[in-house]
């Protein structure tokens, strides 16, 4: 299939991207990154982002966007900044904690999503959920990951985040070969099980490379079976400046041939 291209999440760099969204976005292109995500309300209008990536080259490749921001008072402008700024994955980063205490609350959310889904599609986008850990803990006799994803539909993103999910103990390579073409966007995160055992925090220290993935395994079925159309970047800890550590987890990625 065609390389898969690579995008950061702006998340890894929000206090720059505070203190100078244009010169941080400048940056990350200048490191060779093809795209970016953006997280959380919109701190420019979309006309000045779409102007910050069309002037480095980037793409949009998706928007971690609140879960009430999507809701039915909310959707119509949330799809206009998203057409502007030219992004097509309206993701959900996370869900409010008191919507998500059973196993039945995941069924609802699925149907919620599946919603959200038809209301994206005639403008030609689509939704997603981005996971932590906490979807790798079984809720009533189930791991709401597959309580969640078996009862999506096939146009609602997988977007896996490697490092979340190993942290939460869930194994990468199995959710690609049990849930093959969902995984549209995939968050490439480090993640060491040794060193997370005994502080979650401590895991996502590595560089990507530096940590316990099989990182062969993943990229092999998001190149085959993931249906993936862009690996995005995210790092988490302080081991290293935010800057320095994205630009070293892209070196890494390319010293992979990706």
């Amino acid at each position: 299939m065609a390389r898969i291209p690579i995008g950061l999440e702006l998340y890894s760099v929000r206090n720059e991207l505070a203190a100078d969204a244009a010169g941080t976005i400048r940056a990350v292109a200048e490191m060779g990154y093809e795209g970016v995500e953006f997280a959380g309300p919109p701190q420019h209008s979309g006309a000045e982002l779409r102007k910050m990536l069309d002037d480095n080259g980037l793409v949009c490749c998706g928007w971690h966007t609140p879960f009430d921001r999507v809701q039915d008072d909310t959707l119509a402008a949330t799809i206009e900044l998203n057409q502007t700024v030219g992004n097509r994955f309206i993701i959900i980063p996370g869900i409010p904690g008191h919507l998500i205490q059973s196993r039945d609350d995941w069924l609802k959310m699925a149907d919620f999503f599946n919603a959200l889904a038809d209301k994206l599609a005639p403008h030609g986008m689509k939704t997603g959920y981005h996971n932590h850990h906490i979807e790798f803990t079984e809720l009533d006799g189930e791991l709401p990951w597959d309580t969640f994803f078996g009862n999506t539909k096939a146009e609602v993103v997988m977007q896996l985040d490697t490092g979340n999910a190993a942290s939460g103990g869930g194994n990468c390579v199995a959710i690609l070969e049990g849930y093959p073409g969902r995984a549209t966007t995939v968050h490439l995160k480090p993640y060491h099980a040794e060193r997370g055992a005994e502080d979650r925090h401590a895991g996502f220290q590595p560089i990507i490379g530096d940590d316990t993935l099989p990182w062969a395994d993943i990229f092999r079925l998001c190149e085959s079976i993931g249906g993936t159309e862009w690996y995005i970047v995210e790092y988490e800890s302080d081991a290293y400046p935010p800057l320095e550590s994205v630009k070293r987890c892209l070196d890494a990625l390319k010293a992979m041939g990706k």
